[in-house]
């Protein structure tokens, strides 16, 4: 029997169970994957985005940055502390929430669930998923296991009671098993999607010298010295095309047939945080919208960007300064998703909301990230105040003991591309743990 149950180990998943243990619910963490941290870790989708300086529910990643900067895996950069070591994290993250009291389960989802009688509310989850075996032996003084120890799989397939649940899946997974209300997807709402990768063995001081050279607005490209390292940040969209310093380069390399117009559509770096010479690339990005539920079109999805990814390293080489000897150092393990399902909750927090700056009894968070929308005519939107999210859009509509966290939420498709960003996601899971362990009996 738990307190609760968080289905998903990504960005708002470990920030809720964290969160849930430190306040003394007995918490289980279930994820698909062999590692936590999701689009941030696995997706390698670093550096965070600031989305504001506010306080409410900000504990877990000051907690984060603390833990990652113990191991040279985390900067502040233009003032945002959320630049992190994609490859550090889930190791941190796994620490975190084992010192925290969090039972961990890799490589389980849920497939089924029972309800207390004559009530909305869900008494059980039915996981399912290989784990290893339990064994006992004695590491050796150097660290080689033993040649008789086995290892074995075995399938759990059992029903684990709980007084309530978080969904953080991202695409609300658990939530479509409950047959849940979820809000309409219209044709026209939709992001790209990107598959991101990294390059290493890039001489970045060189890299600097060539953007400053060619790119005096700092907006754009930012460049700063932090610890005696350069740390940089550049973009280009096809978007506005004479708008960007980048835009003779890209016309150059499609022309030459170096790039195809998609493969140019979109492009953006960074340097890594305690990686010397790397740099992630928020790239290439797909240029048609595609339905992200069916298996088809995202496998030749991610099939066409992943030869794009090689395409666009080596115009890296052949047209940055600084990439010449660089190489691919690691490529995400899916193509990113922007939005998908959004649940239908006690609230449907809407752009109206964001725009006007409305408040809350019960905010969640408080950020002043864009109105961010990947798509052809897509655009960015500052907004000038900062918004609150209320808990009410966490809520299921259809249960009374079930929540969800990050990209999932309920809120309109304007409004989700402002809230989807991972610290926005960090504090959902946080303010719906801390509601929950309020009310737990």
């Amino acid at each position: 029997m738990f307190d609760l149950i968080v289905i998903g180990g990504g960005t708002a998943g470990v920030a809720a169970a964290y969160t849930a243990a430190s306040k003394g619910l007995k918490t289980l963490l279930v994820e698909k994957k062999k590692i936590l941290g999701g689009e941030m870790s696995g997706g390698l989708v670093v550096p965070m985005m600031d989305a504001g300086k506010s306080s409410i529910n900000r504990d877990f990643f000051e907690k984060l940055v603390t833990e990652m900067s113990k191991i040279s895996a985390q900067i502040e950069f233009q003032g945002n502390k959320g630049w992190f070591n994609p490859h550090l994290l889930p190791f941190v993250l796994d620490n975190m929430l084992k010192n925290a009291g969090v039972t961990l389960l890799y490589n389980t989802y849920p497939i089924d669930y029972q309800l207390h009688e004559k009530s909305l509310c869900i008494k059980s989850v039915r996981l399912c998923g290989k784990i290893l075996s339990e064994y006992n032996y004695s590491i050796h003084s150097d660290n080689i296991l033993p040649k008789n120890i086995s290892f074995t799989c075995s399938m759990l397939s059992e029903y684990i009671e709980t007084r309530y649940i978080i969904d953080a899946t991202g695409n609300c997974e658990f939530g479509k098993i409950l047959n849940c209300n979820f809000l309409e997807n219209k044709i026209n709402e939709n992001q790209l999607v990107s598959l991101r990768f990294c390059m290493g063995g890039v001489d970045v001081e060189r890299l600097a010298v060539f953007l400053k050279a060619i790119d005096s607005d700092r907006e754009v490209t930012p460049i700063e010295v932090i610890e005696g390292k350069t740390h940089l940040s550049t973009a280009f969209t096809w978007d506005k095309k004479e708008s960007w310093v980048l835009y003779p380069i890209f016309k150059k390399a499609v022309e030459a047939g170096d790039l195809t117009e998609q493969e140019a559509n979109y492009f953006q770096i960074f340097t890594v945080a305690g990686s010397d010479g790397e740099i992630a690339l928020n790239c290439p990005r797909y240029s048609e919208l595609i339905d992200v539920f069916d298996e088809k079109i995202v496998n030749d999805t991610h099939e066409c960007l992943y030869r794009s990814v090689f395409r666009l390293a080596n115009f890296c080489k052949k047209y940055l300064k600084g990439f010449e000897n660089a190489y691919i150092s690691a490529i995400a393990d899916g193509i990113g998703i922007r939005c998908s399902r959004r649940i239908k909750g006690k609230y449907v927090y809407t752009e109206a909301d964001l725009k006007s700056s409305k408040t809350f009894d019960n905010p969640v968070l408080e950020a002043n990230y864009p109105i961010d929308v990947h798509k052809k005519d897509g655009s960015i939107e500052k907004i000038e105040k900062s918004y609150q999210l209320p808990i009410e859009s966490l809520m299921s509509a259809d249960f009374d003991n079930f929540f969800v966290a990050g990209r999932c939420l309920s809120a309109d498709f304007k409004a989700q591309s402002a809230l989807r960003v991972q610290q926005s996601c960090f504090s959902m899971g946080e303010g719906v743990a801390k509601y929950i362990a309020q009310i737990n009996p």
